[in-house]
């Protein structure tokens, strides 16, 4: 099985890096034999907070992370960074938990592919 990390910094909306992003990782988690695990850290914490309102026709981040744990990935958000923007994990989106750096680095030494945004 082939695996990729999504390090995603950006917040959800205001450019669309993360967007990109996750619309990449939607796509391989389609494919069979692909494990994909997503890792938020800095602004992109607030990828993961749950109940985003955005105007009608306009993507949501929210779904697009669904999307991907879904079809079995995982999203992993920076705890301190979750702290530095006031988001609990009660606040999360479902699917999505907080992680720590220790975890970024195990998932980064497994993963045969990292592709930062």
């Amino acid at each position: 099985m082939a695996s990729t990390l999504f390090i995603l910094n950006d917040p959800p909306y205001g450019t669309e890096r993360s967007y990109n992003a996750l619309r990449l990782a939607g796509s391989l988690a389609k494919q069979e034999g692909e494990q994909v695990r997503v890792f938020l850290i800095g602004d992109a914490a607030g990828c993961a907070k749950r109940g985003q309102q955005v105007p009608q026709g306009f993507y949501r981040i929210e779904n697009m992370l669904r999307a991907v744990t879904l079809r079995g990935g995982e999203v992993g958000v920076c705890g301190s960074c979750m702290d530095a923007r006031g988001i609990g994990a009660e606040e999360l989106a479902e699917g999505c938990r907080p992680s720590s750096m220790d975890e970024l680095t195990a998932w980064t030494q497994q993963a045969d592919r990292v592709l930062v945004f």
